[in-house]
């Protein structure tokens, strides 16, 4: 991804031109998690929304599904991921993940990260009932989310929170409480059938390091400091996390379309 203008470039891209290659609220843990609940077999056909630069992609790919396909609005994205799984069986589609395209009831499992989180409520609407379209009967649809906690956090806290992660990732991130994360995709026609959690610490050393590796935190480490404007973004990023580390965490929830 090519970044013009590091001030008002989205966050994730920042970290992702850094060298980070989890950019996930719940980490690489929380992803795994992802992965194994839906299971994925040989037999599958396999939607990802907003596959990002790839990584979770990789991981589904070794697991040998049917089909894998990719959707993203993005056309810089999709020509970077077209080049980068040239040699294997993804496809990456130019589409919007509240209509994608796709025939109805066509996809054994979807799933999507950090995607839900960053649209209005009624675009999250319009995403969860577009991933209950193109999913067979008995399909899953599994995200991995920020959240806020606990569940009686005023409203007047969470429009702080969403405006610092506006003015500090630019974009309009808008998580929501685990019970709202429920309701929405019940709402859609889901049955929600499991839910993991962990800590919001994207941007915590400890956790880099487990994600990325020593050597790999240490390179990425070394790019924001060479960047001064990267470096900013990502020390305004981190203060905001840490600011409301008592009400941010993440989510991985899985539904089935009955």
């Amino acid at each position: 991804m090519i970044i013009d203008d590091y001030d008002k470039a989205q966050g994730h891209w920042i970290l992702a031109r850094m060298g980070k290659r989890v950019l996930r609220p719940g980490g690489k843990d929380l992803t795994q998690k992802l992965i194994e609940n839906l299971n994925v077999g040989s037999n599958d056909t396999v939607v990802e929304f907003a596959p990002g630069i790839g990584y979770t992609a990789q991981l589904i790919l070794k697991l040998n599904p049917l089909s894998y396909s990719g959707i993203d609005l993005n056309p810089q994205v999709v020509d970077d991921l077209r080049r980068k799984f040239i040699n294997s069986k993804a496809e990456f589609l130019l589409s919007n993940a509240a209509e994608t395209g796709l025939a109805g009831a066509s996809v054994d499992k979807v799933f999507g990260e950090a995607m839900l989180t960053m649209h209005a409520d009624y675009r999250k609407e319009e995403i969860v009932r577009e991933a209950f379209r193109i999913l067979k009967k008995g399909g899953f649809y599994a995200i991995h989310e920020l959240g806020l906690f606990p569940g009686s956090i005023s409203a007047e806290k969470k429009s702080e929170i969403y405006q610092d992660l506006a003015r500090t990732i630019k974009v309009n991130a808008r998580p929501l409480i685990e019970t709202e994360w429920i309701a929405l995709l019940e709402k859609g026609g889901f049955t929600i059938q499991k839910i993991e959690r962990n800590s919001m610490k994207l941007l915590q050393p400890t956790r880099i390091i487990s994600d990325e590796g020593f050597f790999k935190a240490l390179k990425i480490g070394f790019n924001i400091l060479s960047h001064p404007a990267a470096k900013r973004r990502v020390r305004a990023m981190r203060g905001v996390f840490l600011k409301h580390k008592e009400h941010i965490n993440a989510l991985m929830i899985l539904a089935r379309k009955n």
